[in-house]
Protein backbone atom coordinates (compact mmCIF):
# COMPACT_ATOMS: atom_id res chain seq x y z
CA UNK A 1 0.00 0.00 0.00
CA UNK A 2 1.22 3.48 -0.87
CA UNK A 3 0.76 5.48 2.32
CA UNK A 4 0.66 8.76 0.44
CA UNK A 5 3.30 10.54 2.55
CA UNK A 6 6.39 10.46 0.32
CA UNK A 7 8.07 13.86 0.47
CA UNK A 8 6.48 14.77 3.81
CA UNK A 9 8.66 15.92 6.70
CA UNK A 10 8.85 14.20 10.08
CA UNK A 11 10.37 15.14 13.42
CA UNK A 12 10.98 12.13 15.64
CA UNK A 13 12.04 12.47 19.27
CA UNK A 14 14.23 9.84 20.93
CA UNK A 15 14.69 7.95 17.69
CA UNK A 16 18.31 6.82 17.55
CA UNK A 17 17.38 3.35 18.80
CA UNK A 18 14.49 1.13 19.92
CA UNK A 19 10.92 1.90 19.00
CA UNK A 20 11.72 5.47 17.99
CA UNK A 21 14.26 4.26 15.45
CA UNK A 22 11.79 1.66 14.16
CA UNK A 23 9.33 4.50 13.51
CA UNK A 24 11.96 6.56 11.70
CA UNK A 25 12.91 3.56 9.57
CA UNK A 26 9.30 2.89 8.62
CA UNK A 27 8.83 6.49 7.47
CA UNK A 28 12.14 6.50 5.59
CA UNK A 29 10.97 3.45 3.67
CA UNK A 30 7.94 5.52 2.59
CA UNK A 31 10.11 8.35 1.28
CA UNK A 32 9.52 10.71 4.21
CA UNK A 33 12.24 13.23 5.06
CA UNK A 34 13.19 12.51 8.67
CA UNK A 35 14.88 14.41 11.46
CA UNK A 36 15.87 12.09 14.28
CA UNK A 37 16.87 12.96 17.82
CA UNK A 38 18.73 11.55 20.79
CA UNK A 39 21.25 12.50 23.44
CA UNK A 40 24.17 10.40 22.19
CA UNK A 41 25.66 11.92 19.04
CA UNK A 42 27.57 8.75 18.10
CA UNK A 43 24.38 6.67 18.20
CA UNK A 44 22.57 9.36 16.23
CA UNK A 45 25.22 9.46 13.54
CA UNK A 46 25.10 5.68 13.11
CA UNK A 47 21.30 5.72 13.01
CA UNK A 48 21.27 8.52 10.44
CA UNK A 49 23.78 6.69 8.26
CA UNK A 50 21.64 3.56 8.36
CA UNK A 51 18.48 5.51 7.51
CA UNK A 52 20.19 7.26 4.61
CA UNK A 53 20.51 3.88 2.90
CA UNK A 54 16.75 3.34 2.95
CA UNK A 55 14.75 4.78 0.06
CA UNK A 56 14.84 8.31 -1.35
CA UNK A 57 14.58 10.95 1.35
CA UNK A 58 16.59 13.40 3.43
CA UNK A 59 17.93 12.47 6.86
CA UNK A 60 18.98 14.93 9.54
CA UNK A 61 19.81 14.44 13.18
CA UNK A 62 19.81 16.67 16.24
CA UNK A 63 21.56 15.79 19.48
CA UNK A 64 19.67 17.20 22.44
CA UNK A 65 17.44 16.59 25.43
CA UNK A 66 13.78 17.18 24.55
CA UNK A 67 12.98 17.86 28.20
CA UNK A 68 14.97 21.13 28.05
CA UNK A 69 14.13 24.43 26.38
CA UNK A 70 17.47 24.32 24.54
CA UNK A 71 16.88 20.79 23.29
CA UNK A 72 13.43 21.59 21.93
CA UNK A 73 14.69 24.81 20.34
CA UNK A 74 17.42 22.88 18.52
CA UNK A 75 14.89 20.37 17.22
CA UNK A 76 12.55 23.06 15.96
CA UNK A 77 15.38 24.98 14.35
CA UNK A 78 16.36 21.87 12.39
CA UNK A 79 12.78 20.95 11.51
CA UNK A 80 10.52 23.99 11.98
CA UNK A 81 7.53 22.77 9.99
CA UNK A 82 7.06 19.02 10.36
CA UNK A 83 4.03 17.30 8.86
CA UNK A 84 4.57 14.42 11.29
CA UNK A 85 5.63 14.60 14.93
CA UNK A 86 6.60 11.61 17.03
CA UNK A 87 6.74 12.34 20.75
CA UNK A 88 8.88 9.80 22.54
CA UNK A 89 11.19 9.79 25.53
CA UNK A 90 12.78 7.35 27.93
CA UNK A 91 10.34 5.93 30.44
CA UNK A 92 10.70 6.60 34.16
CA UNK A 93 12.11 4.11 36.62
CA UNK A 94 9.94 1.16 37.60
CA UNK A 95 9.72 1.78 41.35
CA UNK A 96 7.03 1.34 43.97
CA UNK A 97 5.11 4.44 45.06
CA UNK A 98 6.61 4.61 48.60
CA UNK A 99 10.09 4.75 47.07
CA UNK A 100 9.37 7.74 44.83
CA UNK A 101 10.70 11.19 45.63
CA UNK A 102 9.33 14.62 44.66
CA UNK A 103 12.18 14.97 42.16
CA UNK A 104 11.08 11.72 40.46
CA UNK A 105 7.61 13.14 39.85
CA UNK A 106 8.93 16.45 38.51
CA UNK A 107 11.36 14.72 36.13
CA UNK A 108 8.69 12.30 34.91
CA UNK A 109 6.19 15.07 34.26
CA UNK A 110 8.81 17.10 32.40
CA UNK A 111 9.88 14.16 30.25
CA UNK A 112 6.62 12.36 29.60
CA UNK A 113 3.97 15.09 29.70
CA UNK A 114 5.27 18.65 29.51
CA UNK A 115 7.89 18.16 26.77
CA UNK A 116 5.44 16.54 24.32
CA UNK A 117 2.81 19.21 24.98
CA UNK A 118 5.29 22.04 24.34
CA UNK A 119 6.46 20.50 21.07
CA UNK A 120 2.87 20.06 19.91
CA UNK A 121 2.17 23.67 20.86
CA UNK A 122 5.05 24.77 18.62
CA UNK A 123 4.23 22.75 15.49
CA UNK A 124 0.43 22.65 15.59
CA UNK A 125 -0.26 26.05 13.97
CA UNK A 126 1.71 25.09 10.86
CA UNK A 127 -0.05 21.75 10.59
CA UNK A 128 -3.42 23.48 10.80
CA UNK A 129 -2.43 26.01 8.15
CA UNK A 130 -1.20 23.29 5.77
CA UNK A 131 -4.26 21.12 6.46
CA UNK A 132 -2.15 18.09 7.25
CA UNK A 133 -0.70 16.91 10.51
CA UNK A 134 0.01 13.58 12.16
CA UNK A 135 0.96 13.66 15.83
CA UNK A 136 1.74 10.34 17.48
CA UNK A 137 2.84 9.87 21.07
CA UNK A 138 4.50 6.73 22.35
CA UNK A 139 3.02 6.31 25.82
CA UNK A 140 2.59 3.01 27.65
CA UNK A 141 0.19 0.21 28.49
CA UNK A 142 0.34 1.69 32.00
CA UNK A 143 -2.07 4.42 30.84
CA UNK A 144 -5.00 2.00 30.71
CA UNK A 145 -3.71 -0.84 32.90
CA UNK A 146 -1.51 0.70 35.63
CA UNK A 147 0.68 -1.48 37.81
CA UNK A 148 1.97 -0.67 41.31
CA UNK A 149 5.61 -0.25 40.25
CA UNK A 150 4.67 2.08 37.39
CA UNK A 151 2.85 4.88 39.21
CA UNK A 152 5.28 7.43 37.77
CA UNK A 153 4.67 6.35 34.19
CA UNK A 154 0.92 5.92 34.62
CA UNK A 155 0.45 9.35 36.16
CA UNK A 156 2.36 11.47 33.67
CA UNK A 157 1.27 9.60 30.59
CA UNK A 158 -2.39 9.46 31.59
CA UNK A 159 -2.24 13.22 32.05
CA UNK A 160 -0.78 13.62 28.57
CA UNK A 161 -3.45 11.33 27.15
CA UNK A 162 -6.30 13.31 28.69
CA UNK A 163 -4.93 16.68 27.54
CA UNK A 164 -4.40 15.51 23.98
CA UNK A 165 -7.78 13.80 23.77
CA UNK A 166 -9.36 17.18 24.39
CA UNK A 167 -7.11 18.81 21.80
CA UNK A 168 -7.77 16.12 19.20
CA UNK A 169 -11.46 17.06 19.15
CA UNK A 170 -10.57 20.61 18.18
CA UNK A 171 -8.07 19.95 15.39
CA UNK A 172 -9.55 16.96 13.54
CA UNK A 173 -11.42 19.27 11.18
CA UNK A 174 -8.07 20.56 9.93
CA UNK A 175 -6.88 17.05 8.97
CA UNK A 176 -4.61 17.01 12.01
CA UNK A 177 -4.77 13.79 13.98
CA UNK A 178 -3.42 12.99 17.44
CA UNK A 179 -3.02 9.39 18.52
CA UNK A 180 -1.16 7.41 21.15
CA UNK A 181 0.65 4.11 20.77
CA UNK A 182 0.77 1.96 23.91
CA UNK A 183 3.53 -0.64 23.60
CA UNK A 184 3.89 -3.64 25.86
CA UNK A 185 6.93 -5.95 25.73
CA UNK A 186 8.75 -5.11 22.52
CA UNK A 187 12.20 -6.63 22.17
CA UNK A 188 14.26 -3.49 22.74
CA UNK A 189 16.86 -2.24 25.18
CA UNK A 190 14.04 -0.93 27.35
CA UNK A 191 12.78 -4.47 27.96
CA UNK A 192 16.28 -5.56 28.91
CA UNK A 193 16.32 -2.76 31.49
CA UNK A 194 12.90 -3.80 32.75
CA UNK A 195 14.06 -7.41 33.05
CA UNK A 196 16.99 -6.32 35.20
CA UNK A 197 14.67 -4.26 37.38
CA UNK A 198 12.44 -7.35 37.72
CA UNK A 199 15.48 -9.39 38.75
CA UNK A 200 16.25 -6.96 41.54
CA UNK A 201 12.65 -6.60 42.66
CA UNK A 202 11.81 -10.32 42.69
CA UNK A 203 15.22 -11.88 43.37
CA UNK A 204 15.26 -13.94 40.17
CA UNK A 205 17.74 -14.52 37.34
CA UNK A 206 17.85 -12.54 34.10
CA UNK A 207 16.70 -15.61 32.15
CA UNK A 208 13.74 -16.07 34.49
CA UNK A 209 12.82 -12.41 34.14
CA UNK A 210 12.88 -12.60 30.34
CA UNK A 211 10.75 -15.75 30.42
CA UNK A 212 8.21 -13.96 32.60
CA UNK A 213 8.11 -11.08 30.12
CA UNK A 214 7.15 -13.47 27.35
CA UNK A 215 4.65 -15.31 29.57
CA UNK A 216 2.82 -12.03 30.18
CA UNK A 217 2.02 -11.67 26.46
CA UNK A 218 -0.93 -13.50 24.92
CA UNK A 219 0.97 -13.97 21.65
CA UNK A 220 3.66 -15.85 23.63
CA UNK A 221 6.48 -13.72 22.25
CA UNK A 222 7.95 -10.25 22.49
CA UNK A 223 6.96 -7.79 19.81
CA UNK A 224 9.31 -6.93 16.95
CA UNK A 225 10.23 -3.24 16.62
CA UNK A 226 9.45 -3.30 12.90
CA UNK A 227 5.86 -4.28 13.72
CA UNK A 228 5.58 -1.18 15.85
CA UNK A 229 7.11 0.97 13.11
CA UNK A 230 4.64 -0.31 10.53
CA UNK A 231 1.66 0.57 12.73
CA UNK A 232 3.13 4.02 13.35
CA UNK A 233 3.63 4.63 9.63
CA UNK A 234 -0.01 3.83 8.91
CA UNK A 235 -1.21 6.26 11.60
CA UNK A 236 0.90 8.90 9.83
CA UNK A 237 -0.46 8.04 6.40
CA UNK A 238 -2.83 9.92 4.15
CA UNK A 239 -5.31 7.10 4.74
CA UNK A 240 -5.52 7.62 8.51
CA UNK A 241 -7.22 11.01 8.60
CA UNK A 242 -10.33 9.49 10.20
CA UNK A 243 -8.41 8.02 13.13
CA UNK A 244 -7.77 10.49 15.93
CA UNK A 245 -7.87 10.70 19.71
CA UNK A 246 -7.21 6.98 19.98
CA UNK A 247 -5.03 4.78 22.19
CA UNK A 248 -3.66 1.89 20.15
CA UNK A 249 -2.51 -1.06 22.24
CA UNK A 250 0.38 -2.97 20.69
CA UNK A 251 0.71 -5.86 23.06
CA UNK A 252 0.21 -9.15 21.26
CA UNK A 253 -3.47 -9.21 22.23
CA UNK A 254 -2.78 -8.97 25.96
CA UNK A 255 -4.95 -6.01 26.97
CA UNK A 256 -7.79 -7.61 28.96
CA UNK A 257 -10.53 -4.97 28.82
CA UNK A 258 -13.17 -4.17 26.20
CA UNK A 259 -12.44 -0.41 26.23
Amino acid sequence: MDLGIAGRTALLCASSQGLGYACAQALAQEGVNVTINGRDENKLRKAANALSEVGEHDVHYVAGDVTTDAGRAALLEACPAPDILLNNNAGPSAIQFPDTKPSDWRATLDGNMIAPILLIHAVLPGMIERKFGRIVNITSAMVTAPKPHHTLSAGARAGLTASLKALSLDVARHNVTINNMLPERFDTQRQEQMARAWMKREGITYEQARALQVKAIAADRLGRPEEFGAAFAFLCSAHAGYISGQNLHLDGGSYPALL
